[in-house]
């Protein structure tokens, strides 16, 4: 189940502004440049950004989410006719046979549940051709990042076009060993409307992401730095060898 900010659709509308700075998506760009990939599936697409930014390349890209009111804003912008887009999640995808899939913006952590997260690396695992990889981004629990997800570090007020001042910021709600839930909450000037979205993500150490892909059967290739966020994220890049049966993912 999305978050109430994907899933409403006047914070779906405001998603992209409140979260403008998307330089963590120029590393991904680069990584499907990296290795040639012309077909892309992009898991927990949103509002869209990343597909478009790789259309506009020349890619051809699905965009799966489950969140219905993001999706529609995805489909609203311009060169959104050169993107599949799919409602629904990685669980349950049309056959494909793309050579790169990708979840940014640290999407697989909002799959909380582990029987999802198993499903979800199956599902990948499938629309991937042979020899395609899956690259993905958890951050490092060791450092803590729910630790500033405060009111008094995360407050700001943002002038949106069309829809005027919007308040903001974030509550933390509980740290519960792995899973760590807070709250955002938005105030709209306009007309005094205040929305909130909970959201949940589960913090994986590296040796136990490493172990899952392995188990579904990846070979892991190499875990990265996130260029824009040093120190503080496992980017994951994760193959789909050949079709030797002794490469094939455990029951």
């Amino acid at each position: 189940m999305a978050d109430e900010l994907f899933v409403h659709p006047r914070l779906a509308a405001i998603y992209d502004v409140l979260d403008s700075d998307r330089r963590d998506l120029d590393a991904y760009v680069g990584v499907v440049e990296e290795f040639g990939a012309r077909r892309v599936l992009d898991v927990g697409c949103g509002t869209g950004v990343f597909a478009l930014l790789l259309a506009d390349r020349g890619v051809e890209v699905v965009g799966v989410d489950p969140a219905a009111a993001s999706l529609e804003v995805a489909r609203a912008k311009p060169g959104a006719d050169r993107v599949r887009w799919i409602h629904g999640d990685a669980t349950a995808l049309p056959p494909l046979q793309v050579d790169f899939a990708t979840m940014t913006g640290n999407a697989a952590q909002a799959v909380v549940d582990p029987r999802v997260w198993q499903d979800t690396l199956r599902g990948v695992y499938a629309a991937l051709r042979p020899g395609g990889r899956f690259v993905f981004e958890t951050r490092d629990p060791a450092k803590r990042a729910w630790e500033t997800w405060n009111r008094e570090a995360r407050y700001g007020v943002t002038e949106i076009p069309g829809v005027g001042a919007v308040e903001h910021w974030l509550d933390l709600i509980d740290v519960s060993g792995p899973l760590v839930t807070f709250r955002g909450t938005y105030v709209f000037a306009a007309d005094g409307q205040v929305l909130t979205s909970d959201s949940t993500l589960r913090f994986r150490e590296r040796e136990e992401v490493e172990a899952e892909l392995a188990a579904h059967g990846y070979v892991v290739e190499d875990v990265r730095d996130a260029p824009d966020r040093p120190g503080l994220e496992f980017v994951f890049v994760a193959v789909r060898p050949g079709d030797d049966p002794a490469n094939r993912p455990r029951d």
